[in-house]
């Protein structure tokens, strides 16, 4: 079986605990941009991870919970919570502070993904916003969950400011998908979660690969049943500036996102005082 473009690079990524690290700005986020950061938990569910009030600005995160539900809050006391395979999109823009909790789960292990996107100029110091979509919500056309994006006719209910496809793929063994990426797209990569997944020659198990640019069709086939992750995107043209919880594209930029995070630090912190 051939696959039409070759993988330039794979990891198994940087496992801190329960969170495994496979992209960041500084490595494959710099050549995946828009996708700059993708982490993936795998927590006991006594005990799991949870987040505390935290900042970002510049940057859009789409977390995806695979089998748990996720309480969250933002700095202006807003509070949802996301369901099991349901999307929380935020977009930090200027800045914003947000903590997430995980739900009680039947679940042994808690599973899921929360990825960054860099934002365009446009829209990386616009306003902060957060938008939640229902698992019922989320478009799905045979074994293919859309995230973010477009595949075939079905298109993400998120209203990205970039040109990019984020997909979540469930084959059975023998399955094949054949991945003809939007015509503007030129970078692609793949995150093998769960099973055994060829690719050309390659065999891929809890493998992050990168392929090469390109906008040719990649062929996937399941050895096993398999989930896995798909991204494609057409390169964020933009210089990546990075602070500790934020990416931008200039200094400017990132001064002015990281001296509204102080503002908005310093007004909750009086607020938990009055």
């Amino acid at each position: 079986m051939n696959s039409n473009r070759a993988i330039v690079h794979s990891t198994k990524g940087r496992v801190h605990g329960p969170i495994n690290r496979l992209m960041s700005p500084g490595d494959l986020g710099h050549q995946l941009k828009p996708f700059v950061f993708l982490d993936y938990v795998n927590a006991p569910s006594q005990g799991g991870p949870s987040f505390g009030f935290h900042p970002h600005s510049g940057i859009a995160t789409l977390t995806f919970p695979l089998n748990f539900g996720i309480r969250h809050e933002v700095s202006t006391g807003q509070i949802d919570e996301v369901l099991p395979r349901g999307i929380e999109w935020l977009i930090a823009g200027e800045g914003i502070w947000h903590k997430a909790t995980p739900l009680p789960s039947d679940s042994p292990q808690l599973q899921g993904f929360q990825i960054w996107f860099s934002l365009p100029p446009s829209h990386e110091n616009g306003p902060s916003s957060t938008l939640f979509v229902a698992p019922q919500e989320v478009p799905k056309r045979g074994s293919v969950s859309v995230l973010l994006g477009r595949y075939l006719d079905a298109t993400s209910p998120i209203p990205a400011p970039f040109d990019a496809s984020y997909l979540w793929v469930e084959l059975q063994a023998g399955e094949q998908l054949h991945y003809a990426p939007p015509t503007t797209h030129n970078l692609a990569w793949a995150f093998v979660q769960h099973g055994q997944l060829q690719v050309g020659e390659r065999q891929l198990q809890s493998d992050m690969v990168v392929f090469e640019d390109g906008h040719e069709a990649i062929l996937f086939e399941a050895q096993t049943d398999v989930g896995f992750l798909l991204g494609s995107a057409a390169r964020h043209p933009h210089e990546l500036v990075l602070g500790y919880y934020s990416v931008h594209t200039s200094d400017d930029s990132l001064a002015r996102g990281e001296a509204n995070i102080a503002k908005l630090g310093d007004a909750m912190r009086r607020s938990t005082h009055t």
